[in-house]
């Protein structure tokens, strides 16, 4: 664990001092083909950085912050769009720094609580990405209660242990990227974007690909993918139909980086298992976009059968094409071991750091 620990802060160490580039090519090249041809070779690199570590959690996150949403949100900026392209991303070397490798999205202009919603585009108000201590306590103890559930999966069922590493991933991403945006919003002192919104709650594929599961890949597919084809497509199918080919290729696009996130995480040749997941939830969500402009609003399921029928579905789906994969690659067991090598580590520095508590007899 502490060579691995060395290589992850080789990894950041470089990757600050990239970012420190891209920011100043960014304050001396103009926008455009010009400023993409500076900044392609760092794309490249942090595609390959997170080839020099091996573990699920430090390895997966890296991979996750900069070879996904940091590259994108570098191809963005080339051309002066993206999160790095905001007044606020681009006043200081900090905030540019931790917006362009961190997982999260500085909220620009929060609605003031007295302003009119009804007529008012759609933003997330700020108070959602301030969620209760309560919440976050629960996912703490539903978390805690899955590693202890862990030693006993082979007293369970296969497909209960899918579903139970569908609900792990879900609280450790919403922890653990809370824990990011509480850091981040520490040091630069702005308000963020929420990364999730209860999943759980949705009401369609729609409501929850688009609006609660990891809102930042969301935004950054929104802007990279959907948004262009959407205008492209509108020259030949129209701008009824445009969003229908504009869902499937940001579908596309995101099942490649998740099978080369997978690839990062397992170190095997992809089997596309991933990628048919998430080509079949692009085609029912163009499925879901088709029949709501047929009906027009005319007719909708009660919101609980509804509910009920989309987490159904992704959990279904999940243990069909998902989460096979990366139990047969034994994931679920060496990232609990990464957990406690971690804790080791850590309890071995502590006691390196402050000394060994002393034990006096009495005689």
């Amino acid at each position: 664990m502490e060579d691995e620990l060395s290589r992850f802060l080789k990894v950041w160490v470089s990757v600050f001092f990239c970012l420190c580039c891209c920011y100043a090519i960014g304050k001396t090249t103009p926008k455009g083909r010009t400023r993409f041809l500076f900044l392609i070779p760092f794309v490249c690199l942090f595609f390959n950085l997170p080839l020099n570590l091996s573990t699920i959690f430090l390895g997966g996150n890296t991979a996750f912050y900069i070879a996904w949403l940091g590259n994108f949100k570098l191809l963005l900026y080339a051309f002066g769009e993206g999160p790095l392209s905001s007044q606020y991303s681009s006043r200081s070397l900090l905030t540019f720094v931790c917006v362009a490798c961190l997982p999260i999205k500085i909220q620009e202009n929060p609605p003031p609580k007295s302003q009119n919603q009804e007529n008012q585009p759609p933003v997330i108000p700020t108070d959602q990405t301030h969620k209760s201590p309560l919440n976050y306590a629960i996912k703490g103890l539903i978390l805690a209660f899955l590693v202890v559930v862990h030693d006993y999966n082979e007293y369970i069922h296969p497909k209960i242990i899918m579903c139970l590493l569908g609900l792990h991933l879900y609280v450790f991403l919403d922890v653990v990227l809370a824990m990011v945006a509480v850091l981040a919003r520490t040091i630069l002192g702005l308000e963020l974007e929420p990364q999730f919104n209860e999943p759980h709650l949705s009401t369609s594929l729609q409501d929850f690909w688009g609006k609660r599961w990891n809102l930042m890949v969301s935004s950054i597919l929104r802007q990279t993918v959907y948004e262009p084809t959407r205008n492209i497509s509108k020259r030949f199918v129209g701008r009824r139909w445009s969003p229908v080919p504009a869902v499937l290729a940001t579908f596309l696009l995101s099942a490649i980086m998740h099978e080369v996130m997978f690839y990062y995480l397992l170190r095997v040749k992809p089997t596309w298992e991933v990628t048919w997941f998430f080509l079949l939830h692009g085609f029912c969500v163009t499925l879901e976009i088709a029949v709501k402009k047929a009906l027009k609003g005319r007719w909708q399921l009660p919101r609980l059968i509804s509910g009920i029928f989309t987490v159904g579905f992704v959990v279904a789906t999940s243990c069909w094409l998902f989460f096979p994969k990366p139990l047969k690659c034994r994931a679920d067991a060496r990232a609990f071991e990464e957990y406690a090598a971690l804790r080791a580590f850590g309890s071995d520095s502590s006691h390196a750091l402050f000394g060994r508590p002393s034990i006096t007899r009495s005689h």
